[in-house]
């Protein structure tokens, strides 16, 4: 009896286990400035942070006293920094840089797939050229996977 107890007890904890999921977010930057002024990347986070000391609870409208860390500790250190294309060239856009980015983030996908991670869902927003006055902008996107760990 005590066998399949034992039993038990360890298929349910190695079931437990193998649910254990982690995260990763995958960014690139893509830069919307003429000329090819901008800095365009894919960035992919390699170091460990600690979300909860940076959260701070209010209650009442005051703050507590967990979360009083400045900026700069915030920061992390350890990122991977992959070189991407502008999508400006000098006459406006140059779609062999977006094909080329294309190409790029296409392979740092698949290399993450092939490491285990699952896409599970990708978001985008753009701070678009506004004209003249402007000149400036990028078109960011977030890659979301997930791996069983």
């Amino acid at each position: 009896m005590k066998q399949l107890i034992t039993l038990v007890i360890a298929l349910a904890l190695f079931a437990l286990d193998a649910e254990a999921q982690r995260y990763k977010v995958v960014t690139t930057v893509e830069s919307i400035v003429p000329g090819g002024m901008g800095r365009s990347r894919i960035i992919e986070n390699t170091d460990q942070t600690d979300s909860e000391a940076l959260t701070t609870a209010r209650t009442d409208g005051k703050k507590s006293e967990q979360g009083q860390i400045k900026r700069k500790q915030i920061k992390v250190d350890k990122f991977n920094e992959t070189k991407l294309l502008n999508f400006y060239s000098m006459v406006g856009i140059n779609f062999q840089n977006v094909a080329s980015n294309d190409a790029t983030i296409t392979d740092r996908l698949n290399i993450l797939a092939a490491e285990g991670w699952e896409l599970v869902h990708v978001t985008s927003a753009v701070e678009s050229d506004a004209g003249e006055p402007d000149g400036n902008g990028i078109f960011i996107t977030r890659f979301i996977f997930k791996r069983d760990d």
